[in-house]
Order: C-alpha cells, then sequence, then structure tokens
C-alpha cells in the first residue's frame, strides 16, 4: 500500500504516519519540513504546497492520500493534482464545524457552520470538506476529531491540568456543573485513520472518546499527579471579571467551556466506534501527558493556560 501524507512532520502528523509504517504501508510525506523532518522509514518530498509544480513530485496512483490541512490555497489545489490519482483519500477535520453546541450526543448529521469567512478555522474546514466531497465522492472519508490530546501536543490545552496538579496548593479551577470533557489521544486518532483507510471506509465520522464530566476529569487528573491539595471554584462571571478566558491560548482556563456550549464535548462516538475506533482509558493518557510534562518541564511557558503569577492574582482577588 501507497499513502501520501500531505504534512506529516508536525504533532498529529508524525503520529499518523508511524502508525502507517508499523502497519506496513510505504510513506511518503509532501511537506515543507518546517516542523522537523519526517518519521524515520517516511520519505520526505520537501515542497511549497503553494508554489507551482509542488505536486509534480509526487507522481503516480496513491492508495491513501491524507489531507491534514484546510486551507483553500492548499486544499484546492491538492484535490486538482491528486484527487484523479487516489484510491481513497482522507481529509482531517474537526468538530468544531457544527453550528450549535447544545445538543448532547449529536451526531455527524448536525447542521454545519456556514463557510462565510476563510479566515475562521471552522468556516475554512467546513469549505475544505464540500469542496473535497465534491471531488472525491464516495472515496472520501471526512474524520471530525475532537480535541486531540497526548504527549509531545504543542497547544497545552490538555496537559495544562496534570502540570498544574503537579505544583503547590491551592489550585483555581471553573465551576463544574454541567461541564464535560471529551478528548481523543493522539495516538489512538492515528490508528484509526489508518485502519478506516486501510478498510476503505468512507463517509463522515466524530472521531472523540468517551464523555466525562469535569469534576470527574479533575479528580483523575489530580490523582495522577498526586495532588491532593485544594480545587477553588470560580464561576464564570468572577473569572471573566479578572480577564481568564475559555478553553485556550493566554490566560485561559483550559477545557473551560461556556455552559451553553457544552454538548462540544458530548459529540457521539457511535460511527467512530462502528468504523474500528478505539480509545485508550483516560487514565492512560493523563499517566503519559504527566511524564511528558515533566520531562519538557512543569514550569515551562505556555500557550494555553494560567502563569502561576496570573492564577495566584486571581485567586487573591477572590479573596
Amino acid at each position: 500500500m501507497r499513502a501520501l501524507v500531505l504534512g506529516g512532520t508536525g504533532w498529529l502528523g508524525r503520529s499518523i504516519v508511524e502508525d502507517l509504517l508499523e502497519a506496513g504501508t510505504e510513506v511518503t510525506c509532501l511537506a515543507r519540513g518546517e516542523s522537523g523532518e519526517a518519521p524515520e522509514g517516511a520519505h520526505l518530498v520537501r515542497a511549497d504546497r503553494l508554489m507551482p509544480g509542488a505536486y509534480d513530485q509526487v507522481p503516480g496512483e496513491w492508495d491513501e492520500v491524507i489531507e491534514l490541512s484546510y486551507e483553500p490555497q492548499l486544499v484546492e489545489p491538492a484535490l486538482d493534482s491528486l484527487a484523479d490519482r487516489a484510491k481513497h483519500w482522507t481529509l482531517v477535520s474537526t468538530v468544531s464545524v457544527y453550528a450549535e453546541n447544545d445538543q448532547p450526543d449529536a451526531d455527524e448529521s448536525a447542521a454545519l457552520v456556514e463557510p462565510l469567512d476563510m479566515a475562521e478555522y471552522a468556516d475554512a474546514k467546513v469549505a475544505a470538506e464540500r469542496s473535497s466531497a465534491a471531488r472525491l465522492g464516495s472515496r472520501l472519508l471526512i474524520g471530525r476529531p475532537g480535541l486531540i490530546v497526548g504527549a509531545g501536543d504543542p497547544s497545552d490545552r490538555f496537559g495544562y491540568w496534570p502540570a498544574r496538579f503537579s505544583r503547590r496548593s491551592p489550585t483555581l479551577v471553573p465551576t463544574t456543573e454541567g461541564r464535560f470533557v471529551q478528548v481523543i489521544d493522539v495516538s489512538d486518532l492515528a490508528a484509526w485513520i489508518g485502519q478506516a483507510g486501510r478498510a476503505g471506509h468512507t463517509g463522515t465520522v466524530n472521531a472523540v472518546g468517551e464523555t466525562i464530566p469535569l469534576a470527574d476529569f479533575f479528580r483523575r487528573a489530580s490523582s495522577a499527579a498526586g495532588y491532593s491539595g485544594e480545587l477553588v471554584e470560580l464561576d464564570d462571571d468572577a473569572l471573566l471579571s479578572q480577564d481568564v478566558r475559555y478553553w485556550a491560548g493566554p490566560r485561559s482556563l483550559p477545557l473551560w467551556l461556556p455552559v451553553a456550549d457544552a454538548a462540544f464535548a458530548q459529540r457521539s462516538a457511535h460511527a467512530f466506534h462502528e468504523s474500528g475506533g478505539t480509545t485508550r482509558p483516560l487514565d492512560e493518557t493523563l499517566k503519559s501527558v504527566l511524564a511528558d510534562e515533566h520531562y519538557r518541564g512543569i514550569g515551562r511557558p505556555r500557550r494555553s493556560g494560567l502563569s502561576a503569577t496570573e492564577e495566584e492574582a486571581v485567586l487573591l482577588s477572590a479573596r
């Protein structure tokens, strides 16, 4: 089997390539390589996909093409060049494409955002889905992952918590009532993408894990880190008044979402399991992420979360 991965040198891409190689697939990665080298055993073709002739460097027929991008200026030329040469195509999309997050256990038939602004992540992903479907028809698998987590995650959206529980007490957390966590380990997602391609699965699938109450997540993350200190819960108004932000990025409490969007972390996993998808226990992911956090440095600067100084200021203002 010959697979072409459009990317393959970043975090998710490397996991996909490693899984393909382990299954005996002949893998070529087409990428600029700015994120690093492709995994050993894969052939890296260095090319800027924005430049004319980029796809001339990957001639021939492909059993599988895996597209990780969503920008129209990358997606459209790839389809123009490769669609007629691919037996099966997997587009990695996202559950962020859904227009509403108010219906627990909503499946892949839920309404999508309208792709009006290609600078918006969700809009561009929907546009990528539609253009891919128009060109590939029954040869296309669209995978819509939830929050992807695991060792090496550059976003810090998940690792913030086991790392935080490895430090002093008390710990600032949002109120947990009516909130949930739904993640998928990067290795489980990569394994599903590989086996789904080999099996020829098509259609649209939410690649999501088990839905877990946020309170239970904090209990298990703190237990993994050996933390027995105080959790200080603040409600949304108190946090927002201190410029603490939802979900991810600077000054955020990662995984915290408005209660109105709680169903973002409650998507149906039925199609994922029907197509062979499996997920490891959350405690196993927490253990590997915690080890990775210690390896990379618990106190390092982060893309998401509150710094120790910021958290102390919020806690002080709440007392």
